[in-house]
Parts: C-alpha cells; structure tokens; sequence
C-alpha cells in the first residue's frame, strides 16, 4: 500500500459546483445528447430477460448508485437468483485506471468490478445484461434486439448512424452508458467535504476531529488516499489498489444456497477475488480498494456484504485481530500491517463514523 499522504485541506482546491445535481430520469439540456441516451439505457427495465430489471435496479442515485435496498446481494431479475458479491457503487468508477500491475508496491492496480476482472466501463457494462443471475440475456443478438425495439431507438441512429452488426451496436450501447457514468451527475464531488476543501463551508469539532483520526491513527488514509489526484486534482479516496483485509464469510449470503450450476461449491465457496483473475495464488482474497465517497448511505459492506453499519466496520478495522470478529474468509495474504488493532477509544470509533458521513453527495448548506 502506498504511504500516507499528507493533506493541507485548506490550502487544497476542489474544483465542483455548489448547486444541487438532480437525478431525474427526463432528458436535461445541461447533458450532452450522449449522456441522455446513455441516462435512459442505465434505467431501461426492458433490456432483461425477461423485462423488469434496469442497471439502476442495483444500482441507484439515491444510494451512491449502489443497491437500493441495501441487499447483501442484489436479487437478479429472476426469483431467487443471486450472484457472489454485494453490489459496488458505481459513482466515481471513471477515475479507475486500466488495471495494471505495479511492482514496486507488489499489487494490481485499477480495473473494473471488486476484482478487476474488466479494464474499463465500456467492458465492464455488458457483462450484468448476459450474466444469468443478473439480466439474464442469453446471447447479444437478444440484446440487440431489444435495443432495436425501444421507444427511442432513434436517438442511436442520430448520434451513432445505422449498423445492422449486433457487436457494434452493443458497443454503441456500452458506449453511451459509460458516458452517463462519466458524467458530473454520477460523479458530481457535491459532498460537504468538497466544499469544505473550498472553504465554502465549516467542519464541526467532531468532523474535524474525526478526519484528523482518519489521516492519522486510524491509518484510513493509507489506502483511502486524501491527496487530490494528480490527473484529475480530485480527492478520490482510493489508491485503486487490491488488498485482502480478512473480511470474514458472511453466512446470510444467498449466493451459497444457489443451485450446483451456479455455486458449484456450496457452502464451502471462497471468494478469491483478484486472484482467480490473474490466476495467482499470493492475490488470492484481495479486492479492490473502493472510494469512500457515498459510503455512509451505501451499505452493506465489503464484497459480500457482511457487514450492515459503518460503525461495525470501523469496529473491525480496529479491532480484527483483539476481537473474536470472525475467521478471514480467504486467510492467506491478510494484510497485517495497517489494520486489525488500531487502539481507537470507542470515541474515536464515533467521530470518525461523523467524517465519513461528509463524503455524501448532495450536501445542501
């Protein structure tokens, strides 16, 4: 992991719009013609098989574009089907690099999904609407008919042309979704904290004192890094690196009662996130190291969801290895280092559960 970054927050500009970012569905002028379109897809129910279930249906506005029901797993659209993994947020995912892999560090870098298993959004969109536990397409030619077959079709041929090639009309698609995902109004750097770094707004005591908490003893920011990037001059509070902190199993995850075709294993699956990716064994268990933006109204927690509050997460960063919190779900490469008995009074536990409550998007003054 990289080392902690200092911060200077009042010296340090964040560059956002104080004015409130709507999340309606309608066409807005202050969108390009691309993100519109690619707005429409992202809610469109009537690309699942069969029709109901839309990217937003798991990831939604109100909840940091993550699942609105704050499932362990989302459910997919049809009963009872559920994949492995809690469903991430998806603001703030353009700022990923392409995964890599940086020696120095000795970790992967970037990537899409908790385990980097897609290079970028336009790859990463297409794999839910196949995915049988998800949209449950079953082949592109389903797709693309059912792109052909909406209401506003058009709005393809105005800004991409006509293809009668299903491939490229999915790319067309998976190109406009990722622009709506690029867009301020997915990643609109609303949250108190942003104007807080303006020096538009005031820190409470406890905000300040939990953010003190979060550079310092608390070692947060080892991973969740708070100096701006240097492509972006954001604060993203993510390195994008992958790291196996020994979350433990969750039990109540319906993706271990899942019929033999789709979990093989059971009970006794094991979550190796990167590393079945990259098919080596010393990343097995690391997951990438999400933004900390939205976090408060995000929950669950962790790739499987395991934990419901930020207060019981915070608890395990700080207590993991004093505690009888439960055996790491993948035990091997657990980080030992920056984790696990932190010495954080229950106080410290509190204020620091408040300045993570600033990184919430929309904040209204």
């Amino acid at each position: 992991m990289r080392p902690l970054l200092l911060l200077f927050l009042m010296g340090m500009l964040v560059s956002c719009n104080e004015e409130y970012v709507s999340v309606d569905n309608s066409t807005n002028p202050q969108r390009t013609a691309k993100e519109n379109l690619g707005k429409k897809l992202f809610f469109e129910v009537k690309l699942s098989n069969p029709e109901g279930q839309a990217c937003a249906s798991c990831h939604n506005p109100e909840t940091g574009f993550s699942d609105p029901n704050h499932s362990i797993v989302s459910q997919g659209i049809l009963a009872n089907s559920f994949g492995n993994r809690n469903a991430p947020s998806l603001a703030y995912g353009v700022f990923s690099p392409e995964r890599y892999y940086n020696a120095v560090d000795e970790t992967y870098v970037g990537g899409m999904f908790l385990d980097g298993r897609s290079q970028n959004l336009e790859t990463q969109i297409l794999g839910p609407l196949m995915n049988a536990v998800e949209m449950n397409n079953t082949s592109h030619a389903m797709i693309a008919n059912k792109i052909r077959n909406l209401e506003y079709f058009n709005d393809f041929t105005a800004i991409y042309g006509s293809t009668n090639d299903d491939n490229e009309l999915l790319s067309q698609f998976a190109n406009a979704v990722a622009t709506y995902e690029k867009s301020r109004e997915v990643n609109s750097f609303t949250s108190k904290f942003d104007y807080y770094s303006k020096g538009t707004v005031e820190f409470t005591q406890d905000e300040k004192d939990g953010l003190a908490i979060f550079t310092g003893k608390a070692q947060c920011a080892n991973c969740h890094i708070v100096d701006a990037d240097e492509n972006t001059g954001k604060v993203l509070f993510t390195d994008f690196t992958y790291d196996n902190i020994g979350v433990p199993k969750n039990p109540l995850n319906p993706y271990y009662n899942m019929p033999a075709s789709i979990n093989p294993n059971g009970t006794s699956y094991v979550d190796k996130g990167i590393g079945a990716i990259v098919n080596q064994n010393n990343h097995n268990g690391k997951f990438k190291v999400p933004s900390l933006r939205n976090v408060a109204i995000s929950a669950p927690y962790f790739h499987n969801g395991v934990y419901n509050t930020l207060e019981e997460v915070i608890h395990f960063y700080n207590k993991r290895d004093v505690e009888n919190l439960g055996a790491p779900e993948f035990a091997s490469n657990v980080n030992q280092e920056e984790l696990g008995n932190l010495q954080l009074s229950l106080e410290e536990e509190r204020k620091l559960k408040v300045f993570l409550g600033t990184l919430t998007d929309h904040y209204r003054k």
